[in-house]
């Protein structure tokens, strides 16, 4: 990943931060056929990535792979309008303000019950966490579960290396990413609200 120094971030907590805050990643693997990606939820458990595929999904036949996981942050457009310098020098331009970790690692498969049981229920706890009535593993009929664990294979990912780029207008003054913040928030379009809250916090993070 092309990492400008303003944009690289090292901090492993900030990192397991993004991740966790979104879970959603794309699994990236490479083959006799080419690259292929698929789309699952992550967890990070001891240093790890646990989740789970369909038993047709490739990933549940490519044990001791190496694979690329690639967490998305919020982003979105950023007019040069927004910037006070613009009106000074007009010498501003668009671009994309973004937050992303990528994770590479080796995969592991697992098909053991119990190990499944239990990511299901830890993944359940954490998304249902929000919700007014929650829902439990438990809820469902124990024999329906036992067939959809026959059904899945585990995901384990080792994490070999961690690359994180935030680029957050940091190669820019103050006035400017202040004036950023304003207008995602009067913008107010989907993901603003997040980009401006971790921009907010990247501020707070360098005072």
């Amino acid at each position: 990943m092309y990492q400008p120094t303003h944009f690289r971030v090292a901090d492993g907590e900030k990192l397991h931060a993004l991740m966790r805050a979104y879970p959603f990643a794309t699994v990236v693997t490479g083959g006799q056929g080419g690259l292929a990606a698929n789309h699952l939820p992550l967890e990070l458990v001891d240093g790890k990535l646990h989740g789970h595929v369909a038993c047709g999904n490739e990933l549940s036949r490519l044990d001791g792979a190496e694979v690329l996981v690639i967490f998305r942050g919020p982003d979105g457009y950023v007019s040069p309008n927004w910037y006070p310098s613009k009106r000074e020098t007009h010498r501003e331009v668009p671009t994309w303000n973004y937050a992303v970790v990528h994770v590479h690692g080796r995969l592991r498969t697992v098909s053991d019950a119990a190990w499944l049981r239990q990511l299901l229920e830890r993944l359940t706890a954490r998304h249902e966490a929000g919700q007014p009535e929650t829902w439990r593993v438990s809820d469902a009929p124990e024999d329906h579960i036992e067939k959809l664990l026959r059904a899945i294979v585990g995901l384990e990912i080792s994490i070999d290396r961690i690359e994180g780029k935030f680029k957050l207008s940091q190669n820019h003054p103050d006035a400017n990413r202040a004036g950023v913040v304003a207008g995602l928030g009067e913008r107010a379009g989907r993901g603003d609200a997040a980009l401006a809250e971790l921009m907010s916090q990247e501020e707070r993070d360098r005072s």
